[in-house]
């Protein structure tokens, strides 16, 4: 016979109200059941619990140890319940969600910001890596979500679609053509750049379309870091790549569009296939969604 959660209920009933007869009546149940049980739960635990002996039913000094315990117990259960309610409606929770480098330096503002205040009780866990460490990660259970490119995967990784990203020449200064012009790609063979470092997958990207295109820029800078490369190409006569979500972002650049145009990219909500989501995830994928159907309508 094993321990039931009944039992605990049966025995803090009879407890708190002195009689069989009335912890049956607030039970539901027959006395006959009630007084069954309790023996139950005494032959499970080898001693007596109740002093049946008085006109009321006391605890024995066994029973007044274990109904201590028992109260807890129920307690700690019932707290654990509403946890549970909690989570499902929102008012706590917790996202682990990572991203690639360049995400931190547009999106991952806006989508921390709409999930505060959607669901101000989730608390998000926000980790920077590269694509293959998101896969990996995400397949060990270690993070919930990721953000990166569609393309080829790890087998258990499934894409989401949700936005193209366009990748640009940003400078500091209003490039002196027509603005409406783009700059042919065969011209960024004299200039300088300063770019991302190899283990970005914007520079595989952006060394790709130069290789395509049989030009060799001078990469006179390399950063590791959004925020190092702005402000270089800010205070330099250097330019950069970035997407150009960013370059809108920064009064002091200016995007300078090229012809051909570098290729766009997709970008894409990561996930491991058919794994458990849990609410706070659910709910950031779908004020994901909102976010980029917003920004469409207003692109």
């Amino acid at each position: 016979m094993a321990l039931e959660l009944r039992h605990l209920r049966y025995l803090l009933a009879v407890a708190e109200s002195g009689t069989f007869t009335r912890a049956a009546e607030e039970l539901h149940i027959s006395q006959p059941t009630l007084s069954q049980q309790i023996k139950q739960l005494e032959r499970l635990l080898g001693t007596q619990l109740l002093d049946r002996t008085g006109r009321t039913v006391r605890l024995t000094d066994a029973g007044e140890a274990y109904v201590h315990h028992a109260r807890r117990a129920l307690r700690d259960l019932a707290a654990a319940e509403r946890a549970v309610h909690d989570v499902q409606d929102l008012t706590r929770g917790h996202l682990r969600l990572a991203v690639t480098p360049t995400f931190t330096a547009y999106l991952t503002g806006p989508l921390a910001a709409e999930l505060h205040s959607r669901h101000p009780g989730i608390t998000l866990t926000l980790r920077e890596m590269t694509q293959d460490r998101i896969e990996t990660g995400l397949l060990a259970d270690e993070i919930d979500l990721g953000i990166a490119f569609t393309g080829t995967h790890l087998p258990g990784i499934t894409a989401t679609e949700l936005f193209t990203e366009a990748l640009t020449l940003v400078t500091s200064a209003r490039h002196p053509a027509d603005d409406h012009r783009a700059l042919p790609v065969a011209n960024l063979a004299r200039m300088q750049l300063a770019l991302l470092t190899g283990d970005f997958a914007t520079r595989t990207h952006i060394d790709d379309y130069f290789a395509r295109h049989g030009i060799s820029p001078r990469t006179a800078v390399e950063a590791n870091s959004i925020q190092a490369l702005t402000a270089i190409v800010q205070r330099t006569t250097l330019a950069t790549v970035l997407p150009d979500a960013i370059a809108h972002d920064h009064p002091h650049l200016t995007l300078v569009p090229l012809d051909p145009p570098l290729p766009v990219r997709t970008v894409a909500l990561l996930t491991r296939t058919d794994a458990y989501q849990s609410a706070a995830a659910r709910a950031f994928t779908d004020l994901t969604h909102d976010l980029v159907r917003t920004g469409e309508r207003r692109a």
